[in-house]
């Protein structure tokens, strides 16, 4: 749907009266755009293999494949991040699944007879899962954070879910990178830095010399971050771990028993 470059401060109430939308600097069309994406949504949404239960890893999974076929019809290359992780078998989490778009149609649906149901809880218990397997596999883990908001906790959590609900032994993350310009004293999350997540847990207080803030934008820093990896390391094999959802679900709940018997 097209998208066009603005500006950040216009008269709102003109924008409003012509039927455009805008989001900071860019304005798309209330009807063009907005309107028939919801409706371009909804009849993916209505297709069989959505009316079940499922988490937001499974739903964009779903959606990304659809998003593939576009850009395959349309000539298009790299235009969709959905599209791009379904070919990489990548898993995308939603911490609030309901504050979205996708989440109004989702709703929407439901009304209309839709048997759709997004489950946070199996969202919990897969990222829990991956993290868990980095660590029992020999490997190390890592939150890379850009800003801040819900799903910075939902990322951090894991390592609370895996030693204070589960009762299952372990560390925290081992490294710790977040890049946001929120001050911790405002009482945000965030705001909140590495030696804060420590005392819940998140963090491993042995590597926390290791963990780094920068505060700065993240629309500067994740290019220049993004260009130094891809620069500086060779491809690497592919872990599809949205494929591996079940294994390490089940890799979870053994060690979940072992250590709750």
């Amino acid at each position: 749907m097209p998208l066009h470059a603005g500006t950040h401060r216009p008269d709102d109430v003109d924008l409003r009266r012509h039927d455009v939308v805008r989001i900071y600097d860019v304005l798309l069309g209330y009807t063009e755009c907005l309107v028939a994406t919801d409706a371009a949504l909804q009849r993916i949404l209505d297709q069989p293999e959505f009316q079940k239960e499922m988490g937001t890893a499974e739903l964009h999974h779903r959606l990304g494949r659809y998003a593939a076929e576009h850009e395959r019809r349309r000539g298009l290359k790299d235009v969709s991040v959905l599209a791009a992780a379904y070919r990489h078998g990548v898993p995308i989490y939603t911490s609030s699944p309901g504050d979205s778009t996708i989440g109004l149609n989702i709703a929407a649906m439901e009304l209309q007879g839709g048997r759709l149901r997004i489950n946070p809880s199996i969202d919990v218990n897969e990222t829990t899962a991956l993290v868990l397997d980095a660590k029992r596999s020999g490997g190390k883990s890592a939150a890379v954070i850009w800003g801040g908001g819900s799903p910075k906790n939902f990322l951090l959590q894991t390592e609370p879910q895996i030693q204070e609900v589960l009762k299952i032994p372990d560390v925290g993350q081992d490294y710790y990178l977040q890049v946001t310009d929120a001050r911790p004293d405002t009482g945000g999350l965030s705001g909140a830095t590495p030696h804060e997540a420590v005392t819940w847990g998140k963090v491993d207080p042995d590597r926390l010399g290791d963990a780094v803030v920068c505060y700065c934008d993240t629309t500067l820093a994740m290019p220049l971050l993004t260009h130094y990896a891809l620069a500086r390391h060779a491809r690497r094999p592919l872990r599809r771990l949205y494929d591996r959802r079940a294994e390490l679900n089940d890799q979870l709940l053994r060690q979940f028993r072992r250590h709750n018997a």
